[in-house]
């Protein structure tokens, strides 16, 4: 007890001894605190960083969900790999845990407005190879971008993209049938705001990640030895290397990027809601006709382009706050800007069969497709359509709970002199054998409806469910003898268009 004692009046001893060194000082003043203030000019949410006129803001969600019957998170319909083969070896439910993190910046200047914008995400999702490992663990920067004085540097949204990017009522990240680049994609870009809510945009956008589907030289097997070994598994089989294999119709042929998209948009936003125009030019450039030889060389480059029109409406007789957004898309050239950024161009999805041991829908997106060996036996580049039209209808019952209904078409069509290259490429795929009724067309059309319904218990925090349909309408027929792939053995399958049902529940938090 004496001890505790004495460090307590050893310590009330130095305090006294401090308070008086203060009193003795009284002269000087003492610095003034720096207290972090709000900022109004920019909305809520801002603060000045201290010491500076720089405002900042911090914000983000955290957002827990579980899809049903996918392939992968955020409601990835059931349409390749072990989920499209309806194996044993498919997940019936796919977790994901997400953290995202925001920072906003702005800065008043002569020139106007100096804005940084950084976001990043931090996510864990079942399925991976291990569970548990860091397979099952992904950081994403989505957005990293300066703005000035109309112009854009760095990651953001397409300037062919609308506002509410592959979202016009949904969940999920896999509404195809229109353009989708809601992670970002690298850009320099010049904003021209008009008065009246009427801008117009130009931009360079960088294609190699998001934009660039496949260039398919249907004269190269994709079992080839030294070019792939993936073949027929790659496409239709399990793994990654389902979204951009090149599988059945040949060797995936593109060459790296020489020239940017060239992408244009005019926008008028009012408050009935929006009309944008976009237009985009994308260039094919393939590799070597034999793609380890350079001395073989190669088909001539080309251009693609690619428009949209997109619509949405506000306020709408149903109810306040009720909205409709479309978009109608067609591209020559350019598929990513009709499937979307994020989603595979390689779908095979299996079912039940009366005439053989399975059936099974196939189908692959290409940009354009060329043929040869060699620059005397080599063809150009004969370049793929596709169109899209994608919607949302989005009503508010109350305060509370809201539900949206949405959907999609998509169509993909490859040319005579393309459709011919690679049915006759087809063969080169050793146990690929067409039977009875066959007949081979690479064009297909998938369409997708589904309905989520949203319940705001508190403010930023919503809970949601949500269900899709997907359809892919093939138009190969007949029987054919495949190859071994996944889990599948080498024998006869029945081509039939084929049709899956996916679900999806969020939890979200926004700060």
């Amino acid at each position: 007890m004496n001890i505790v004692k004495g460090l307590f009046l050893g310590s009330a001893a130095a305090l006294l001894a401090v308070g008086g060194a203060q009193a003795a000082d009284l002269p000087l003043k003492a610095k003034a605190v720096e207290y972090v203030k709000v900022c109004s000019i920019y909305g809520a949410g801002f603060y000045y960083i201290p010491g500076t006129d720089t405002c900042i803001k911090l914000g983000g969600y955290l957002r827990a969900d579980i899809t049903l019957n996918g392939s992968g998170a955020y409601n990835a319909p059931a349409w390749n790999g072990n989920s499209g083969q309806k194996n044993r070896l498919a997940n019936d439910m796919v977790f994901r845990s997400r953290q995202d993190l925001n920072i906003d910046t702005r800065t008043a200047t002569e020139y106007g407005v100096v804005r940084t914008y950084f976001d990043a995400t931090f996510s864990w999702t079942s399925g991976g190879p291990i569970a548990g490992s860091d397979a099952n663990t992904g950081v994403g920067v989505y957005y990293a971008f300066i703005q000035f004085a109309g112009f854009t540097f760095g990651k953001a949204v397409s300037q062919f993209d609308t506002p509410w990017t592959g979202y016009p009522g949904n969940n999920t990240s896999f509404l195809i049938g229109g353009y989708d680049d809601v992670t970002g994609i690298n850009q320099v870009s010049y904003t021209a705001e008009f008065g009246n809510g009427v801008s117009a945009s130009i931009s360079l956008e960088d294609p190699s990640s998001y934009l660039q589907s496949s260039l398919y030289n249907t004269s190269i097997a994709t079992t080839t030895s030294g070019v792939t070994t993936t073949g027929f598994a790659s496409a239709l089989g399990t793994g990654a290397s389902t979204v951009n294999a090149a599988g059945l119709y040949g060797f995936n042929s593109y060459a790296g990027v020489q020239v940017p998209d060239i992408v244009g948009k005019v926008r008028v936003d009012q408050a009935w809601g929006l009309f944008q125009v976009s237009a985009a030019a994308h260039q094919l450039r393939a590799s070597y006709y034999t793609p380890t030889l350079e001395t073989s060389g190669h088909p001539s480059d080309t251009w693609g382009y690619a428009v949209q029109g997109a619509l949405s409406l506000k306020n709408i007789p149903t109810g306040p706050g009720d909205s409709i957004n479309i978009t109608a898309t067609y591209s020559n050239g350019a598929t990513r800007y009709v499937l979307g950024g994020v989603s595979p161009n390689t779908f095979g999805i299996w079912g039940g069969s009366g005439s053989a041991y399975q059936s099974i829908a196939f189908a692959t997106a290409a940009d354009g497709v060329f043929s040869g060996t060699n620059n005397i036996n080599g063809s150009g580049i004969d370049k793929t359509s596709a169109w899209g039209v994608r919607g949302a209808f989005n009503h508010n019952w109350n305060p509370f709970w809201s539900t949206s209904v949405f959907g999609s078409y998509t169509k993909v069509d490859y040319n005579g002199t393309a459709s011919d290259a690679i049915c006759g490429g087809l063969r080169l795929n050793t146990g690929y054998n067409p039977g009875a009724g066959y007949s081979c067309n690479p064009d297909f059309a998938i369409a997708q409806i589904g309905t989520v319904t949203r319940w705001t218990p508190v403010k930023n925090l919503t809970l949601s469910g949500e269900v899709m349909y997907t359809h892919l309408d093939q138009n190969f027929a007949g029987l054919v003898a495949l190859p071994a792939a996944g889990t599948k053995p080498a024998t006869n399958y029945e081509f039939k268009d084929q049709g899956v049902w996916s679900g999806n529940l969020r939890v979200q938090r926004n700060f």
